[in-house]
């Protein structure tokens, strides 16, 4: 899976997301469509997960089942947005350990400013799946990655909604061991650094804010 980028064209994902793009959906529907894509997508980024086997008794007679190894893995959500995407994957996998990595948009270089980073411990040892909602610029999502490998995470798999072609290409180029699932790749990014036809800001609609 490393290096790809992997689009989950599955109609429940695709008419979700179109509900999402329409700039009339409330506030509530836009965080529930979010959760219920996200946990759509979790299935595919969790694909490959290394397995072992163990024996368990069913009411019948005893076996050999298969089971997840190592380490349970590391979401970290890159702040603020990317807290709309926890629940999706958490639902999927509850025992997950959970980071944060708080980074902003400077308006003006459209570069990322850190104010927060606060992750579980043995990222070495843990799948750890990145998730923001959108792949724009692509600047964030690799400064988050760079946080993550400096702190010891070797296993890295981006998250998204939406990306554009801009980003993928940022993030293949700063990161090319890292896989990114997305819902869509739109068409390009406009002047400001947001992704067309997109769905406006993520963050703005998922809570409510401008």
């Amino acid at each position: 899976m490393s290096g790809t980028v992997t689009v989950v064209d599955h109609p429940l994902v695709q008419h979700k997301l179109t509900l999402m793009r329409e700039k009339d959906t409330a506030s509530a529907d836009f965080r529930q469509l979010l959760r219920e894509i996200t946990m759509l997508l979790a299935y595919e980024i969790t694909r490959e997960m290394p397995m072992t086997m163990r024996e368990i008794e069913t009411p019948l007679e005893r076996m050999q089942a298969p089971t997840l190894a190592g380490r349970t893995l590391a979401l970290v959500s890159i702040l603020r947005a990317g807290n709309g995407m926890l629940d999706g994957v958490l639902q999927l996998v509850p025992q997950a350990r959970v980071g944060f990595v708080g980074l902003y948009r400077d308006e003006a270089t459209l570069q990322p400013v850190q104010y927060y980073f606060k992750v579980p411990d043995a990222l070495d040892e843990r799948l750890v799946i990145v998730v923001d909602p959108m792949l724009a610029t692509g600047n964030s999502s690799a400064a988050a990655v760079d946080l993550l490998k400096k702190a010891g995470a070797r296993n890295i798999r981006f998250l998204c909604l939406l990306a554009a072609p801009e980003g993928v290409a940022h993030m293949q180029q700063a990161h090319p061991d890292v896989p990114i699932v997305t819902a869509a790749i739109d068409r390009q990014l406009n002047e400001k650094g947001y992704i067309l036809p997109g769905l406006g800001d993520a963050g703005d609609r998922m809570f409510g804010t401008r």
